[in-house]
């Protein structure tokens, strides 16, 4: 089993990496750690729990937060600086760094950090592990403010991500200025806004509605199963390039996470069909009245993603494979 070098933190790890790729060379240590998964670091995690943590952090598979989602929650009361030694801070650190993209963890990172600085950074975050970390049935959670992730090595069938996530950020305060500077996400709805302005205007009339649904937890991102008759403009009254457009939204929307997160997520749109998304937009959360939509989603019948950028981001998203018909 790979194994992380339990005397490091993070910021040494990553020093002495840089040292050594200048020397022409790297450590044996440090390219385990390269090479080790999310998943196998959960796994010696596991393995270096005492009774007593395993006791605190540790539960059945059956447990129902397992799947909980929310936009600000400790999964457990006790905060991971509170239960964990400091070399298990640090494997966490790298179980969650390696959830996210080579090209966009460093934006992932900055906003975590902005977002819990007021209460402590990375260590006032809270996880759980669910199953048995090494068997076919485990998945460790971690969630804080304006977070939630899941690595499960696909223990849950069906399910980009493990079960539905959420991820935020209130870059410069709680309530934003239009065009949210320094929010990490704020691309995906500029990106989002070009399919809008795409659209004639008997699209738009069907796109543009009112206010979104509240947000409530796993209600927020409950799947319908409904091909027709979701909220916006179904895909299948779009033109190619329209529908191309969505697609680079989509991309979007998954390029803060790993490669194999993205195609899975990928695998089960496409097979839900990607002319029965619809594609929503809405009116009355508009952040400075400018006409550029702070507030947003892309739903099908096997897959939710909500971009609400009102007052500052909010984004929920659930993904499985489409049932059987």
């Amino acid at each position: 089993m790979n194994t992380f070098p339990t005397a490091l933190s993070r910021r040494e790890i990553i020093t002495r990496s840089a040292q050594a790729v200048a020397a022409g060379f790297l450590g044996s240590a440090l390219a385990e750690t390269k090479d080790a998964t999310s998943e196998t670091l959960v796994q010696q995690l596991y393995g270096s729990m005492d009774e007593a943590q395993r006791k605190t952090l540790c539960f059945a598979w059956s447990d129902p937060r397992r799947l909980k989602v929310d936009n600000n929650w400790h999964i457990t009361p006790q905060k991971i600086r509170d239960v964990l030694k400091a070399e298990q801070q640090d494997l966490v650190r790298e179980i969650f760094d390696k959830l996210h993209s080579d090209e966009y963890k460093a934006e992932v990172w900055r906003q975590f950090d902005q977002d819990n600085k007021r209460d402590g950074g990375f260590g006032s975050a809270s996880i759980a592990l669910f199953g048995e970390p090494g068997t076919s049935q485990f998945e460790f959670v971690l969630t804080g403010r304006h977070c939630t992730r899941r690595c499960d090595g696909d223990s849950e069938k069906g399910a980009a991500f493990g079960g539905p996530i959420f991820y935020g950020h209130a870059a410069q305060g709680f309530n934003e200025k239009p065009g949210h500077p320094g929010n990490a996400y704020w691309y995906q709805a500029k990106r989002a806004n070009e399919v809008f302005q795409a659209l004639d205007g008997k699209q738009r009339d069907m796109a543009l509605l009112g206010e979104s649904r509240d947000e409530e937890g796993n209600d927020t991102v409950k799947l319908t199963g409904k091909t027709k008759g979701l909220e916006g403009i179904r895909l299948s009254e779009m033109t190619a390039d329209q529908k191309d457009l969505v697609k680079k939204v989509i991309a979007d929307l998954l390029k803060p996470f790993r490669q194999s997160e993205r195609e899975e997520s990928m695998k089960y749109i496409e097979a839900g069909g990607i002319d029965n998304l619809h594609m929503a937009f809405f009116k009355k959360q508009d952040v400075g009245n400018d006409g550029v939509w702070d507030v947003w989603q892309i739903e099908g019948p096997n897959m939710i993603w909500i971009f609400r950028g009102d007052p500052h981001v909010h984004c929920w998203a659930h993904i499985r494979a489409p049932k059987a018909a």
